[in-house]
């Protein structure tokens, strides 16, 4: 099956809470590839509880 997603050599991900007048949202990029992130409001964003 084809797949769309980047995958850098590094594979460095970080994650980051970006504080905006509107509400606080979270933002997780892989920094090793271009282009390669996404964010959400923080109140919105998986728990890592829930992720387990």
């Amino acid at each position: 099956m084809p797949s769309d997603v980047t995958v850098g050599a590094d594979g460095t991900v970080v994650g980051s809470i970006d504080p905006t007048e509107s509400a606080d949202r979270y933002i997780i990029a892989d920094i090793s590839v271009d282009g390669a992130w996404l964010s959400m409001r923080a109140d919105e964003a998986p728990t890592l509880p829930s992720m387990r």
